[in-house]
């Protein structure tokens, strides 16, 4: 039996290497993948998530523990398909249109992933109409707007609205976030919620979700 320890401990390290390889043992001696999930990486997020807010890590740190995480993952996500394994939630994720900033929507994206959320990312400078799109077509709960610009801002609201046309504001939520945007524009736009930082995304979209 392996001791899945070590892939808690390799992915608050970031040390992407050693997760891998404890995961790909964990497989080979049949643990189950959603054990190895909730009980081992998502903790390890939530930890890392934790010492950020403290102050006791950094972005550059975040990023690294990120990757690891998505990298043993990767190893997994087959097996909780065939599994039948439901997430805690499905969210969109996107940099808004015009927009072509994507280091913040990339740590938020892999953070949500590593608290056990699917994760469609469109990438940058995405329009509101293919949010609604994709939020349609997955039935996803959530939608997450990232901008850090703020002439690409109104974005965010407009794609609020075309979720309102849409007939869907009431099944899929909308959080934002990004450098220029506050709690205050969120509240003033319609959305659902703004967090400063990646893993108050991912304790917003769980509170969400829960809703």
């Amino acid at each position: 039996m392996p001791d899945l320890q070590k892939l808690y401990d390799a992915i608050l390290k970031g040390d992407a290497k050693t997760a891998v390889a404890v995961t790909e043992e964990a497989i080979a001696a049949k643990v189950d993948p959603q054990e190895i999930v909730s009980k081992y990486m998502i903790p390890a997020m939530d930890e890392i998530g934790r010492r950020f807010e403290c102050d006791e890590v950094f972005v550059p740190e975040l990023l690294v523990t990120a990757r690891a995480m998505k990298q043993a993952l990767e190893k997994i996500k087959p097996l909780l398909s065939a599994k039948g394994a439901q997430p805690a939630g499905k969210v969109v994720v996107g940099t808004v249109k015009g927009d072509l900033h994507d280091i913040g929507k990339n740590l938020v994206a892999s953070m949500l992933e590593g608290g056990g959320f699917e994760v469609i990312d469109l990438g940058v400078d995405v329009s509101p109409e293919a949010f609604v799109a994709k939020a349609r077509e997955t039935g996803a709960q959530i939608i997450a707007l990232s901008a850090l610009l703020t002439t690409t801002m109104p974005a965010m609201k407009t794609t609020v609205e075309e979720l309102r046309k849409a007939g869907l504001r009431d099944k899929v939520k909308v959080i934002i976030g990004g450098a220029p945007v506050t709690d205050g524009y969120a509240r003033e736009i319609g959305a659902d919620g703004y967090s400063e930082n990646a893993n108050g995304a991912v304790q917003l979209a769980r509170r969400l979700v829960a809703a």
